[in-house]
């Protein structure tokens, strides 16, 4: 494990896979086009899907924002290093291929010890979006980046957190993108109403995380009542929303690698304290959704 390698890597237009609190990131200097555009390819993402710019500071995020508002202030003392990114209007001195070509970007400080680290030693903002294959299931641990996906991994043991980050953006009224582990609800009590965002049509997506289809196990997952035939996986639903989430995606690459005809389980309650999880299983899903009032 060599952070100065990594970030020499970053620095050199490499992609380098390291840890964050939520899921792996497969990173890449994000005021390098050339080197982004390699995370496209790795990933077989497309470009109309944003990336996020990992900073180690508000201060940093600063740098990168054309306007910082209030609400940001607050969400920043509150939330970083934490699996909150916030979209804010951009500077120039962000690549429009960060961005997927709109005037926002997704800014976030990760509650990771390495990967602080690394964006301090490679002394740029680090683009990453999830080091796996396009809608994918994400990596929470290093031995879940599919090979050859990286130049080099840092392996920084399990993420804690287990799902992606809440995505909110502050460039107008706070609009809530793709939820995570933090409550709406809680983000209200500090700044007020929030809206949520509706379904991404056609064109650039606000924020990373709002095709229909994401986050997929190569099993089929069914979400409700499991198939009268074959050999399946019947995952139970604890009653704590944030510890499932810890634990979600790698007990999916488990069952992946075990071989099931299918994996079951039901849909969480649609409440705020289990919308990350929720709209993670809705997006994973391969039978079994029930329409979801507002679904994003």
């Amino acid at each position: 494990m060599s952070i100065q390698h990594a970030a020499e890597l970053i620095r050199a237009g490499r992609l380098v896979a390291f840890p964050t609190e939520t899921v792996y990131g497969l990173g890449a200097n994000a005021l390098d086009p050339a080197a982004v555009a390699r995370i496209f390819a790795a990933k077989g993402r497309p470009r109309t899907s944003p990336l996020i710019v990992h900073v180690e500071s508000a201060a940093m995020a600063r740098e990168f924002a054309s306007a910082w508002p209030d609400a940001a202030g607050t969400l920043a003392h509150r939330y970083w290093p934490g699996p909150l990114t916030l979209v804010l209007p951009k500077r120039a001195i962000i690549p429009d291929i960060v961005t997927a070509g709109l005037p926002t970007v997704g800014l976030r400080v990760p509650a990771h010890p390495l990967a602080l680290e690394l964006i301090r030693a490679a002394g740029v903002p680090i683009a990453a979006p999830s080091a796996n294959r396009f809608t994918e299931l994400s990596p929470t641990a290093a031995g879940h980046i599919p090979e050859e996906l990286a130049d080099y991994t840092l392996d920084g043991g399990p993420a804690r957190v287990g799902i992606e980050s809440t995505v909110l953006s502050l460039a107008a009224g706070p609009l809530l993108l793709r939820p995570g582990v933090i409550p709406v609800t809680e983000i209200e009590a500090l700044i007020g109403p929030v809206e949520i965002a509706a379904a991404a049509g056609e064109g650039p997506h606000a924020s990373p995380g709002m095709h229909e289809r994401h986050y997929r196990p190569r099993t089929p997952l069914y979400l409700g009542a499991p198939p009268a035939e074959g050999r399946g996986l019947i995952l139970e639903l604890p009653a704590d929303p944030r510890e499932f989430a810890s634990v979600l995606y790698d007990r999916l690459h488990t069952a992946d690698a075990e071989g099931w005809d299918w994996i079951a389980m039901a849909l969480p309650p649609d409440t705020p304290e289990w919308a990350g999880v929720r709209d993670r299983l809705r997006r994973a899903g391969s039978v079994g959704l029930p329409a979801d009032k507002g679904e994003r």
